[in-house]
């Protein structure tokens, strides 16, 4: 009996879960046309695949070295990994744990799918960070948020003249304001960023993304350019 083990991923908010179920569809009518037994599922919901620090992978290379399986089986080399180090990784890993790794795409995946696939993938990547950025200068030149969600402000979704939505709009967001002036206000009468955090903790006010507030929630960081200061556009 060949017993074998299903991924599916995908990356985007504009995509759904039922990205995921029409992958394993797929792979397990794959899987029953060649006689082979499937023993479990792994998926990534929602994670780029540029890095192998996801959950449903992880589990799957684990399971791997237990010898669960036999076989991966995927929809596309990219599903597994975009990134050309980490899908030669995965590749030497299954290797050495027996394991075959089969795409609906690709077929039996060898050494040299993995060098020009993963070349194209970087490729792939390399452009589309590119594009990312040139989009986020375009807005930014036109006055407006270049992405992401900023403590403070909320995002405005609206339909432009041309049918299209319109983004990179903000507006202040007024409880989220006073929360920044009160910090501020901390900070300036010489509390520290642990006194202040444990303050709005303590005082039940809901952090960013509604998470608790930590000393480096607002302090932040110089080299990743987060935290109040970069918000509020106030640092040294």
């Amino acid at each position: 009996m060949i017993k074998v083990a299903l991924y599916a991923r995908y990356s985007s908010e504009n995509q759904r879960d039922a990205s995921i179920e029409d992958q394993l569809r797929l792979c397990r009518l794959h899987a029953e046309r060649q006689g082979w037994t499937v023993v479990d599922s792994y998926s990534d919901r929602a994670i780029s695949g540029a890095s192998l620090l996801r959950p449903g992978i992880q589990e799957l290379m684990q399971d791997a070295q237990r010898g669960r399986f036999t076989i991966v089986l995927a929809e596309a080399m990219d599903r597994l990994s975009r990134d050309q180090e980490d899908i030669a990784g995965l590749f030497k890993r299954m290797s050495f744990a027996g394991v075959r790794i089969v795409t609906l795409s690709e077929g039996d995946v060898s050494q040299l799918h993995v060098g020009l696939k993963g070349t194209m993938n970087a490729l792939f990547l390399k452009d589309l960070a590119d594009k990312t950025r040139r989009g986020q200068r375009g807005r930014i030149e036109h006055g407006k948020a270049g992405g992401g969600l900023c403590y403070g402000y909320d995002v405005i979704r609206e339909v432009g003249s041309d049918g299209q939505l319109v983004t990179g709009e903000r507006r202040i967001n007024p409880a989220e304001a006073d929360t920044i002036r009160r910090i501020y206000k901390a900070y300036a009468a010489g509390d520290s960023s642990r006194t202040i955090a444990l303050s709005l903790n303590a005082d039940k006010v809901p952090g960013p993304q509604g998470r608790e507030w930590g000393p480096s929630t607002i302090h932040g960081n110089v080299q990743r350019r987060n935290g109040l200061p970069f918000v509020t556009g106030i640092h040294g």
